[in-house]
């Protein structure tokens, strides 16, 4: 069965602004809490992540009832017709928990177990990045190119931690190393966002571990899109053990610097 890609990303963006709207609205109407911790105490979850997940899912699959689901909190549905959602509902909850405003609600959608759309919301800049696979990536109506920075002395380098805390402390000492190495580093807590700034180009590079399906499939065809190389170390796949998101020559000087300083082993 053929499939739009302008229509999943038309239904993509839709969705992701109501998300948007609503989990503002919750932050603005009440105070937020912690709801249930995850993989540790760090790892938080508020009602507005589970609303805003209910509704991204109710949304696109009353459209789509034949599409499957993966959700960051735990909704998950099967589907028939070979297009796959991933979905973040709020990235940077904790952020979101204390009123910082990088935070966004995150969809992609996958056909045949590749990811051909994804749109990043920002609800308190009223961003949206979008991108669909081979047709570039988009902000505000401009195409998206990532810096040509090729040399590590040079990046703006952003990151993020894990939150286990032995994982964090090896974290912490990959990062220590590489700061010497770099122009300097940002750590904003929101991984589709530090993607879509690469993409942008108001990071030159970001290297991260430990992300998760719904972290990436956006924010990563994003900065693909945008002309970054998103890929591990060594050829590998960006997953979980490490995705670092560069323009192809930064990614190559980057690339021994980074193995050097422990990144991908935690």
């Amino acid at each position: 069965m053929t499939v739009s890609t302008a229509e999943l990303l038309d239904l993509a963006l839709r969705v992701a602004a109501e998300a948007g709207s609503l989990v503002r609205r919750l932050r603005e109407e009440a105070e937020v809490s912690v709801a249930a911790t995850k993989s540790s105490p760090t790892d938080v979850v508020t009602e507005s992540d589970r609303a805003s997940e209910r509704l991204i899912r109710d949304a696109l699959l009353t459209a789509r009832p034949g599409d499957g689901f993966l959700g960051e909190e735990g909704g998950s549905a099967d589907g028939s017709s070979g297009v796959h959602w991933v979905v973040d509902p709020i990235d940077g909850t904790v952020n979101y928990l204390y009123g910082l405003p990088t935070y966004a609600v995150s969809i992609a959608a996958e056909v045949d177990g590749e990811v051909v759309v994804g749109v990043v919301h920002n609800p308190v800049s009223s961003e949206t990045w979008s991108a669909v696979r081979g047709e570039g990536a988009w902000l505000a109506g401009r195409r998206l190119q990532v810096s040509q920075v090729s040399v590590p002395e040079g990046a703006l380098v952003g990151t993020g931690f894990g939150y286990d805390p032995g994982v964090r402390a090896r974290q912490g000492a990959a990062v220590a190393t590489l700061l010497a190495q770099v122009r300097d580093i940002r750590r904003a807590g929101a991984a589709s966002l530090d993607l879509c700034s690469v993409a942008t180009g108001r990071l030159d590079a970001y290297v991260e571990q430990g992300l998760a399906p719904w972290d990436l499939a956006a924010g990563g065809l994003i900065a693909a899109e945008a002309g970054a190389r998103v890929a591990g170390l060594g050829g590998a796949e960006a997953g979980r053990r490490l995705v670092v998101a560069a323009n192809p020559v930064l990614f190559s000087a980057l690339e021994p610097l980074l193995s050097e300083a422990g990144f991908g082993t935690a």
